[in-house]
């Protein structure tokens, strides 16, 4: 079952209400995408940490729903 770009997009506001979000359908099949997160949660955190905040705003939708994710995260400059 495929997500839609919308559905990811609105996951991860709910987590980063700040946060500005570009979510890109990367193969036009609903499974791989890419996503730029910007958020002034992430300053200071790092890289890693960054994105597990935003993995865990998926709920558990990683390698089921939503098989592919190219993430990028940042604190706005």
């Amino acid at each position: 079952m495929a997500m839609a770009a919308n559905e990811i997009e609105a996951l991860i506001k709910a987590a980063l209400p700040d946060a500005k979000i570009t979510v890109e359908d990367l193969a036009g099949d609903g499974d791989h995408y890419a996503a730029n997160v910007v958020s002034e949660q992430f300053r200071g955190l790092s890289r890693v940490r960054q994105h597990q905040i935003v993995y865990a705003a998926l709920r558990g939708r990683m390698g089921g729903e939503l098989h592919a994710l190219a993430l990028q995260t940042s604190a706005p400059e």
